[in-house]
């Protein structure tokens, strides 16, 4: 993302906030602003530990807390896991998502809406369907290149 693009993300994301009444205390801002530089989608714990340094006194409460703050306004999503720690991403326009079964990297990549999979579960299981989620597991380019280098 650049950098203008950055910080248009970022006022949008403030004027929202304050719209639904929520103070912009510097912890906050500074939450804001990792989850919308980072392309990782971040779990709880990694967004504490980036930003502990600059913020001594925050806690991983705080930061949890922030996140459902988010959630709640619409500016970000929380994506669950099965037992591991959620992970959350800035981006809630719809996408999908390439998981590496080796490091945990998520990366995400647009496809052609999946509206006729939902009409078709609907009809087969009677479900009133109103989401889905689609992640595609294998391994990245990083781990395949050090898995090459290791067997060589």
């Amino acid at each position: 993302m650049t950098v203008s693009n950055s910080h248009s993300h970022l006022r949008e994301a403030i004027d929202v906030l304050k719209k639904t009444g929520v103070r912009i205390t510097p912890q906050r801002h500074a939450i804001l602003e990792f989850l919308i530089n980072a392309d990782t989608h971040p779990t709880a714990d990694e967004i504490y530990r980036a930003l502990e340094g600059n913020f001594p006194n925050m806690s991983v409460a705080t930061v949890y807390n922030n996140l459902r703050v988010f959630r709640e306004a619409g500016l970000i999503k929380e994506l669950p896991y099965g037992d591991s720690s959620s992970r959350f991403d800035f981006s809630t326009s719809e996408h999908y998502h390439a998981i590496c079964n080796e490091c945990g990297k998520i990366v995400d990549f647009h496809y052609p809406g999946l509206d006729e999979v939902e009409h078709f579960a609907a009809s087969v299981t009677g479900y009133e369907v109103n989401k889905h989620r689609l992640e595609v597991y294998g391994t990245c380019p990083e781990c395949q290149a050090k898995n090459n280098t290791q067997n060589i």
